[in-house]
C-alpha cells in the first residue's frame, strides 16, 4: 500500500521520541523557502546547461565510441527513446510533487521513507560524481586549443570545481543567464563539428544500421550485449534533463512549466548530441578510427578544417565543461539543501544545509559541501567514476519509474499534475528496459555494479540505526514544500 507521509505533531514527538527535544527550538520554525525567479526560458536555459550536451557529446562520447565503434549514434538513439518514457515519468511526478529533492521527494512521497532515503543516495552518488567528471575534461582541450599551456587535467578540473562552487552560491537567476551565454558557444561548438563532419563523409549511412567495431587490425560486428552495457553510458550522457525537476520550487507556475522544462531540454540536447555523433562516424576514416585509443576528435576536426578551427572547437568545449559544472553544483546543492529541511541529518548540520543567503537567496553552505567534494574527486580514477555513475542514474530513472506506476492512487489521484500519456504502459517499458541494462552490466561488468551495491548498503545502515530511530524528527520528507 502506498504510504502517504503526515508530519508528527510536537506532543506526539516528544512522548514517544526523547531525540526530539534536540529539535525543540527549531520544530516550529518557519521552513526555508526559495524564491520562484524562473521563467520557462531561464528554466530551460539552466536544464540544458545542467544536461551540457556539448560536454557529453566531447567528454563522455568519446569513451562510448571505444567500446561502440560505428554504434555508438545507435545506442545514443535508443537511450533518447528511453529517456522519454524516463522524461514522461519525470514530468508527472515532478509537477505531482514540486521539490527541491526531486527524485527523493517523489519517490519518498508514494513509495515510503525507506525507498525515498535510498532514492536520495543513489541521487547523491550521481550528485557528488558527476561534476568531476565533467570537469576533468577541461584540462585535455584546454591543452588541445593552447598546446603551449601546461595543464593537468585533475588540477584543471580540481579549479573548474571550486570556481563553479562559488558561481553557485550567486543569484538563480543571474546564473541563468551567464550559463546561457556558455550555451550558445558549445552549441556553436557542436555544430561545427556535424557541418565538418557531414562535410567529409567517408563512410555510407549503413554503418549506423549495421555497427562495427575494431581492434585496430579487425572489425567485426557490435554484439547486442555490448549496446545493452553501453546503454548505461549513453543514459549518463544523456542525463540532465531531470534538473527542472530540481528547480521546480524556483519555476513559475510549476505545474505546467516543469514538465515543459524536462521535455524540451531532452529533445534539444538529444539533437545537440547525437547529430554531431553521426557526423563524427560517417566523417571518420573508418571504424578502426574511431575505436580505442585512435580516438582522436580535435585530431578529426583539424583534419577536416585547420589548426585554428581546432583550436576554436577546443576552447569551446571547455567553455561548455565550465558551464556544466556550474550548473551542476547549482542542482545538486538543491538536493542536499531539501535533505536538511527534511532533517535527514543531526540538528546542527540540518540548520547548516538549510541555510539560504539572504543576498542571493541560495543555499550557499549546502553548495559548498556539493563542492569541496566534487573538487577531491577530480583525483579520482575516471574510469572507476563513469562506471558507479552509469550504474547509480540507471538505478534512479527505474525507482523512478517504479514510482510512476503507483503515482495516481489515493489522495494524489485527484492532485493537478501533468499527466502522461500511455500510462502505465510507458513506466512499464521503461521498468522493463533498465532491468535489462542492469542485469547486462551485472553480468558483463558487475564490478561497477558491487561497488554501487555496497555504498547503497551503507546507506541502508544510516538509515536503520540513525534514521529510523528517530522517525518523529527524522526525514520527514514534505512532499509539497514550495509555493504552488
Amino acid at each position: 500500500m502506498t504510504e502517504i507521509l503526515a508530519r508528527p505533531s510536537a506532543s506526539e514527538s516528544s512522548k514517544s521520541h526523547p531525540a526530539a527535544t534536540d529539535d525543540a527550538a527549531t520544530k516550529d520554525a518557519p521552513k526555508p523557502e526559495l524564491a520562484r525567479s524562473l521563467g520557462l526560458v531561464g528554466a530551460v536555459l539552466l536544464t540544458l546547461s545542467c544536461l551540457t550536451p556539448a560536454s557529453s557529446l566531447f567528454v563522455i562520447v568519446p569513451g562510448l565510441f571505444a567500446t561502440q565503434g560505428t554504434g555508438t549514434a545507435l545506442t545514443l538513439a535508443i537511450a533518447g527513446v528511453l529517456c522519454v518514457g524516463v522524461a514522461f515519468c519525470y514530468s508527472e511526478l515532478g509537477t505531482l510533487i514540486p521539490s527541491a529533492g526531486g527524485e527523493y521527494a517523489m519517490v519518498g512521497s508514494l513509495l515510503g521513507r525507506v525507498s525515498g532515503w535510498l532514492t536520495f543516495f543513489l541521487a547523491g552518488v550521481a550528485a557528488f560524481i558527476i561534476p568531476p567528471i565533467i570537469a576533468i575534461g577541461t584540462g585535455e582541450y584546454l591543452h588541445a586549443a593552447i598546446p603551449a599551456l601546461p595543464v593537468s587535467g585533475a588540477y584543471t578540473g580540481a579549479f573548474v570545481m571550486a570556481a563553479s562552487t562559488v558561481m553557485g552560491v550567486f543569484d538563480l537567476r543571474a546564473n541563468a543567464w551567464i550559463t546561457g551565454v556558455f550555451l550558445v558557444l558549445e552549441v556553436i561548438a557542436a555544430g561545427l563539428v556535424a557541418v565538418l563532419g557531414f562535410a567529409h563523409t567517408h563512410q555510407g549511412a549503413g554503418v549506423l544500421l549495421h555497427p562495427v567495431v575494431s581492434d585496430g587490425q579487425h572489425s567485426a560486428a557490435l554484439p547486442f550485449g555490448t549496446i545493452m552495457v553501453g546503454l548505461a553510458v549513453a543514459l549518463f550522457a544523456l542525463q540532465g534533463f531531470s534538473t527542472a525537476v530540481y528547480l521546480s520550487e524556483e519555476i513559475q507556475e510549476p505545474r505546467r512549466n516543469v514538465s515543459r522544462a524536462v521535455l524540451w531540454t531532452l529533445g534539444l540536447g538529444a539533437v545537440v548530441v547525437v547529430v554531431p555523433t553521426v557526423a563524427i562516424t560517417l566523417g571518420a576514416g573508418d571504424a578502426s578510427a574511431l575505436t580505442g585509443a585512435n580516438f582522436d576528435l580535435i585530431g578529426l576536426v583539424k583534419g577536416w578544417s585547420d589548426s585554428a578551427v581546432g583550436a576554436f572547437v577546443a576552447l569551446c568545449i571547455a567553455a561548455a565543461i565550465v558551464n556544466a559544472a556550474i550548473v551542476m553544483v547549482i542542482q545538486n546543492s538543491r538536493i542536499l539543501f531539501a535533505s536538511a529541511r527534511d532533517k535527514a541529518w543531526p540538528a546542527p548540520v540540518n540548520r547548516a544545509l538549510g541555510t539560504v543567503s539572504e543576498r542571493f537567496g541560495a543555499p550557499w553552505v549546502a553548495t559548498l559541501a556539493v563542492g569541496a567534494p566534487g573538487t577531491a574527486l577530480c583525483f579520482a580514477p575516471v574510469d572507476t567514476l563513469n562506471g558507479i555513475t552509469g550504474v547509480a542514474v540507471t538505478g534512479l530513472y527505474l525507482i523512478v519509474a517504479v514510482a510512476a506506476l503507483v503515482g495516481r492512487r489515493g489522495v494524489h489521484k485527484a492532485k493537478g499534475a501533468w499527466r502522461m500519456p500511455l500510462w502505465p504502459v510507458v513506466p512499464v517499458l521503461v521498468v522493463g528496459s533498465l532491468v535489462g541494462v542492469l542485469f547486462e552490466l551485472w553480468r558483463t561488468q558487475p564490478s561497477d555494479l558491487y561497488w554501487t551495491l555496497g555504498a547503497t548498503a551503507a546507506a541502508a545502515l544510516y538509515w536503520v540505526l540513525y534514521l529510523r530511530p528517530r522517525a518523529a524528527t527524522r526525514w520527514l520528507i514534505d512532499a509539497d514544500p514550495g509555493r504552488q
